[in-house]
């Protein structure tokens, strides 16, 4: 009889076991976002996610695809940590610097198209959805012009991360 019940005990928590874990949700009764942490690991594959993804929705509108370019991320990569250390999200270093004169800057001579940066938890193709629902920073990643993508970002010990996203042509 002990065994039955053992047996059924267990039974019943694989059961359990087997229910589809429920976020917390916040009180607008949306789930709570979850901290994206990127390792170490996956930082190669990260821009090149990205880039497949850019060109997956360039395509979508006839546009030919982008080349990451090296200068070009450089830059995005120097406006990633110094948008960290300022603690806001925006377009201009804490030198002044503009895009342009940071892709100058870091040996791009092609014409900058666009800047999109942002400040969040979320993953890169979360972020890309997001800069896709808003038409300045749609227009960036779909300019008809632009040949040339650079992708970075800075991920903060608590799980922020500043992502910058740069087309030049």
């Amino acid at each position: 009889m002990t065994r039955v019940k053992v047996l059924l005990l267990l039974s019943v928590l694989a059961v359990a076991a087997c229910e589809p874990v429920q976020p917390a949700l916040g009180p607008d009764g949306l789930p709570l976002p979850q901290v994206y942490k990127i390792k170490p690991s996956d930082e190669g594959e990260i821009a090149y996610r990205m880039l497949d993804s850019v060109n997956t929705l360039r395509a979508a509108r006839g546009e030919v695809p982008l080349t990451l370019n090296s200068p070009l991320t450089a830059a995005a990569a120097t406006h990633s940590r110094d948008m960290a250390s300022q603690n806001r999200p925006w377009h201009f270093g804490s030198d002044g610097s503009s895009p342009f004169v940071r892709a100058q800057r870091a040996g791009y001579y092609g014409k900058v198209m666009g800047e999109n940066i942002s400040e969040t938890y979320e993953t890169e193709t979360e972020t890309l959805a997001a800069w896709m629902g808003l038409a300045d920073t749609r227009d960036v990643i779909l300019h008809p012009e632009a040949r040339d993508l650079g992708f970075a970002w800075f991920q903060e010990p608590s799980g922020k991360i500043w992502w910058t996203l740069i087309t030049g042509g």
